[in-house]
């Protein structure tokens, strides 16, 4: 198991699935990943998009009362982890539209790690490119370089998931840079509303 840093108990991650399909091999790295966060004592509010009310997400509906809990998960937390096959070299219609439906700030302060899986390594660069932006569109300052996974990399049997052990590897020091910058970030936020300065290191 990685050896993740202890986050404060106050810090809560949300983890956002932007697969249409259920069950889907992003999904359940998606949940592979919260679960690793987990059995560190974290707590992960998960959103599967699919879930949500499709008229409202079609037609933006931003006032909709079936998206304010999942709207206000986004905003109280203190890091994000979105994970979206990849399809003609973008990520999803159904997580966009839901994107969409957030404030312009609703990523300001948080860390970010992207997920995606697709089935070719031409897609590779789908992070940079594709998702990146409108994550930055949502005021994010902090997001890593993200996981991007190959299909066969991928093997999900009764729910359960097993990655190949390179892909697995990456994942894992991705999940542990994720909460050690969230750490830092708490911690630096921490300082600042107590006017206190930040010890150099």
């Amino acid at each position: 198991m990685v050896n993740l840093v202890a986050v404060a108990k106050r810090d809560t991650i949300v983890s956002i699935a932007g697969s249409p399909s259920h069950p889907s091999r992003t999904s359940a790295v998606l949940n592979y990943a919260k679960s690793i966060l987990e059995a560190e004592g974290l707590q992960v509010d998960a959103i599967a998009v699919r879930d949500l009310p499709a008229e409202d997400l079609l037609f933006a509906n931003f006032d909709s009362p079936a998206l304010e809990k999942a709207k206000a998960l986004v905003e109280q937390a203190s890091g994000v982890i979105i994970a979206t096959p990849i399809y003609k070299a973008s990520y999803t219609g159904v997580l966009k539209a839901f994107l969409d439906l957030l404030s312009p700030g609703a990523f300001s302060g948080k860390i970010i790690l992207p997920i995606a899986t697709g089935g070719t390594l031409g897609h590779l660069l789908a992070i940079d490119y594709a998702i990146k932006p409108v994550i930055a569109t949502l005021g994010a300052r902090y997001v890593l370089g993200g996981v991007y996974l190959l299909d066969t990399q991928i093997q999900v049997n009764d729910g359960s998931v097993q990655l190949e052990a390179e892909i697995d590897q990456r994942l894992k020091a991705e999940l542990q840079e994720f909460t050690e910058a969230i750490r830092l970030v708490s911690s630096y936020q921490v300082a600042q509303s107590k006017n206190e300065p930040m010890l150099s290191r």
